[in-house]
């Protein structure tokens, strides 16, 4: 049987980066790989970029009523086997989404390895990621560093540079003047509290 993997981490902890060089690794040994990403994700279109620059095409864009057990098996049969499943952006899929890729993992005996988001600019939990902390076999969290020099854990998020802690749950890194910046616990919470400007 194989496994169902979460690696997680803040914003800019390398985890499109680590997908893509996980995914050379398997082709590189002349076996198939499968890159989803959700269709939530409108930052690079049918693409996982990296900050780094590096971009790849992914082979699956996936609205949020799709059955991805459906499709990957509609694949198999068609194409044969699938040695690897890499999902950019998990935090973005629904509940029975996760559910399907961790039928994925052990009725179909593929390696189905997710990176993503743990939580929010609100320290509250995605749909897909609090489902993954509790089916996943596997998980691990990418590190990256807050500007204090301390592990990022949290991501802040910033409108015309200024650290806002209320609105939607979802807002695209680059879109609408929203970026994002990886923090240590100490830093959110004095960005929150109005101690740190």
């Amino acid at each position: 049987m194989s496994k169902l993997y979460f690696r997680y981490g803040a914003m800019n902890s390398g985890k499109s980066t680590n997908l893509m060089q996980v995914a050379h690794n398997y082709e590189e040994r002349g076996m198939k790989v499968i890159i989803i990403k959700p269709k939530r994700d409108s930052k690079g279109g049918d693409k996982v970029i990296s900050r780094l620059g590096v971009t790849r095409k992914v082979d699956m864009l996936l609205n949020a009523n799709e059955n991805v057990y459906e499709k990957v098996q509609k694949i198999c049969n068609e194409e044969g086997t699938i040695n690897c499943i890499l999902v950019d952006e998990v935090q973005f899929l629904k509940k029975e989404q996760i559910d399907q890729l961790f039928e994925i993992a052990v009725k179909l005996d593929i390696p189905t390895i997710c990176y993503g988001l743990r939580t929010d600019f609100q320290m509250n939990g995605f749909e897909g990621s609090t489902r993954l902390l509790l089916l996943a076999h596997s998980i691990e969290e990418l590190k990256t560093i807050c500007s204090c020099g301390k592990k990022a854990a949290l991501n802040g998020r910033k409108i015309n540079g200024k650290f806002v802690f209320e609105g939607e749950q979802i807002a695209i890194d680059k879109e609408d003047n929203v970026e994002y910046e990886s923090l240590c616990p100490k830093c959110f919470l004095e960005y929150r509290d109005g101690l740190k400007k």
